[in-house]
């Protein structure tokens, strides 16, 4: 037996803070406490970096099929031009989970039981939007012209990154390291839309639907993912 205090260290050592009291109380604690913790599989809530990186391009689909009509508008494309799209939809696309985030935050333990299945109806439902999206066949580049202005690039900014502001409640539930993780998915989407613009000025809108649908499936494969893992 070791005492209270450093098995609440090895608990918060493996979880957050707020959970970790919690959990302590729970357990006889032992050295073997640790080891018990993984067995049970409470590691799992913590997002990978390769999941965080599909997450981040699926997320990012939304931006690049904007990108892909703004680049179609213009005449002729500089590398200025294709980072100023990819500056305003990355910087928002960071900013959306960030907000989400400290709004779940707010009421994480009061939903620990059912945390899994937020996340996993919240992704699916994204997911299935930006799917039913591209298979409808709606062109929407039609209202896209080839203007920067801070008006216009701010509207679309935040049109294209609503959809992060819900994923950022679930990172609240995940045990998702926010400040990479934001960092990370601004630097997808930046680039990504920077691509976006040169291809949508070289190919037109030929690829645009089919990353919005791949956008989709990417989501909604995810939150099946995280459902399955807490599940198991």
């Amino acid at each position: 037996m070791i005492p209270q205090i450093h098995c609440l260290w090895v608990f918060c050592m493996m979880g957050s803070f707020t959970d970790c009291c919690t959990k302590a109380k729970l357990f006889v604690c032992s050295k073997n406490c640790a080891v018990y913790l993984t067995q049970k599989g409470w590691e799992k809530k913590n997002m990978n970096l390769a999941t965080l990186f599909v997450l981040a391009v699926g997320l990012s689909m939304d931006a690049f099929a904007v990108a892909v009509c703004k680049g179609l508008a213009m005449q002729k494309i500089t590398v200025g031009k294709a980072a100023i799209v990819g500056g305003w939809f990355g910087s928002f696309q960071a900013l959306m989970p960030a907000i989400g985030y400290v709004l779940g935050y707010q009421f994480k333990d009061r939903i620990m039981a059912v945390d899994h299945w937020i996340a996993f109806v919240l992704l699916v439902l994204i997911g299935f939007n930006m799917g039913k999206e591209a298979l409808s066949g709606k062109e929407e580049c039609e209202e896209t012209d080839a203007g920067l202005g801070v008006k216009e690039m701010f509207v679309l900014a935040v049109a294209t990154s609503i959809d992060a502001l819900a994923v950022g409640v679930t990172f609240a539930f995940l045990e998702v390291n926010i400040v990479a993780a934001v960092l990370f998915i601004g630097v997808i989407t930046f680039l990504l839309s920077m691509a976006g613009v040169k291809v949508g000025n070289v190919f037109g809108t030929r690829y645009k639907a089919k990353a919005e649908l791949a956008g989709g499936i990417i989501l909604i494969l995810l939150g099946i993912k995280i459902l399955l893992e807490h599940l198991a």
